[in-house]
């Protein structure tokens, strides 16, 4: 009996064993499983963390290119606004630019009136200076013509060259007979012209003069313009205001004072035909309309 007891207790104690493991075995199983699954959890969780930064890093990026992208723009609109200001600041000054250029045009313009205005004035003194030498070498071809009378057209203006052999003694300044009767045939032209000026001009050699009325060249050639200015004056009736009176003295020769021929012809007196110089500088400051 005793044996069959311990036999009893025997085999419930190997029965108890043997449950036991098979529960072991089982719950071993759950935890393998369960330890798997918390692998799997780690993995899932430390992808979704590293999922989350790259996110993150990608936030932060799209926010600073956001940041950039709003700074172009401002940066756009404010070139857009200095190119709109540039462009109205060059419509301003096209404008000004175009009318400069059309008041500029309009000047020249003017000027062009102007300039050609002179030039027909001057081709109508120039017609004017050769009817006038025309009309002296008509008048002054009657019995009068030999070398001692010069009539030309020079720089514009019409003068005559009367030697002194012709006008005066030797040293002298009164007019001679002969000279009043030419000087008579030039104030006929000039009478005809009253809007010409007359200016006449003494000139000698040289040769040196001091008597008692004479100091020097200077004073023979100042008597002797005076001299031929009176008789157009007070001889012909040429009105004074027309009549201009010039020493040259010996200063301004037209040939060389080395030989008798050249002192000859460098003695004389020149009776130059001209545009009143009023009127002249009239002309020069008027201004384009």
């Amino acid at each position: 009996m005793k044996k069959i007891l311990i036999l009893a207790i025997s085999m419930a104690i190997l029965l108890s064993s043997c449950v036991s493991k098979k529960q072991y075995t089982a719950l071993e199983g759950k935890l393998s499983d369960s330890e798997q699954e918390l692998v799997n959890v780690k993995a899932s969780l430390q992808k979704c963390l590293l999922a989350k930064t790259g996110s993150s890093t990608r936030v932060t990026a799209l926010d600073e290119q956001i940041a950039l992208l709003k700074q172009q723009i401002k940066n756009l609109e404010l070139q857009n606004k200095n190119s709109l200001q540039q462009v109205e600041n060059l419509t301003v000054l096209s404008k000004g630019a175009s009318d400069n250029i059309k008041t500029v045009i309009s000047q020249l313009s003017e000027k062009d009136k102007y300039i050609n205005g002179i030039r027909d004035a001057m081709t109508r003194k120039d017609s004017i200076n050769l009817a006038v030498a025309f009309h002296l070498k008509r008048e002054l071809a009657a019995g009068i013509q030999d070398q001692d009378i010069q009539i030309n057209v020079e720089k514009t203006v019409v003068y005559i060259s009367l030697s002194d052999k012709l006008m005066f003694s030797s040293g002298g300044s009164t007019v001679s007979p002969k000279a009043k009767e030419i000087l008579g045939k030039v104030a006929t032209v000039i009478q005809n012209r009253p809007n010409m000026q007359v200016m006449v001009e003494g000139h000698t050699d040289n040769v040196g003069i001091n008597t008692a009325c004479m100091k020097d060249n200077w004073d023979l050639s100042s008597k002797r313009a005076t001299a031929v200015v009176r008789v157009l004056q007070e001889t012909y009736g040429i009105e004074p205001s027309r009549l201009v009176a010039s020493a040259r003295s010996e200063y301004v020769p037209i040939e060389s004072n080395d030989t008798v021929e050249g002192k000859a012809r460098n003695r004389r007196t020149k009776i130059i035909i001209l545009p009143k110089l009023d009127q002249f500088f009239d002309i020069l400051e008027q201004k384009p309309e």
